[in-house]
């Protein structure tokens, strides 16, 4: 179960009636006017992390490799929609769990994260194989062979 839907609540009420016993009903208002600030920060960050990411396309990153060595266990989709300025491209179903998304570079190389929860849990980077070459570079003047 995850606690933080127990203790952020809990917490609340617990400053509520802290807040009246103090000071009354300036406590409450105080208290009420510091949430309310606390949820429109949360909103604000919100909003400057999409506006970033409307302008990438989505599932697009600018190094997989990057992404790959910046990424820690736990933290939400929202601080990795951050890093990479960009939406994901969902590969799971709407609103199955695990929740799973990908970004791509120019080279082809994408990491591929695994929310629980809105967690990130686990990622894999995977890079593509070098191409091999054709065969042994032509030459300029077939004279030069002989």
């Amino acid at each position: 179960m995850n606690l933080r839907k127990i203790l952020i609540p809990a917490g609340i009420v617990v400053l509520v009636i802290a807040a009246y016993r103090a000071y009354g009903p300036q406590g409450i208002l105080t208290v009420s006017g510091g949430l309310v600030m606390w949820g429109l920060l949360h909103y604000t960050r919100l909003m400057n992390v999409m506006q970033k990411a409307r302008n990438h396309p989505i599932g697009y990153v600018g190094s997989a490799v990057m992404l790959n060595a910046k990424l820690k266990a736990g933290v939400n989709l929202l601080h990795v929609v951050a890093m990479t300025r960009a939406l994901g491209q969902q590969l799971s179903a709407d609103g199955q769990q695990p929740e799973l998304y990908r970004w791509t570079d120019g080279t082809q190389s994408h990491v591929t994260c695994e929310f629980v929860n809105g967690r990130l849990v686990r990622w894999e980077l995977v890079r593509p194989a070098p191409q091999e070459d054709a065969g042994p570079p032509a030459t300029a003047n077939p004279a030069d062979e002989s």
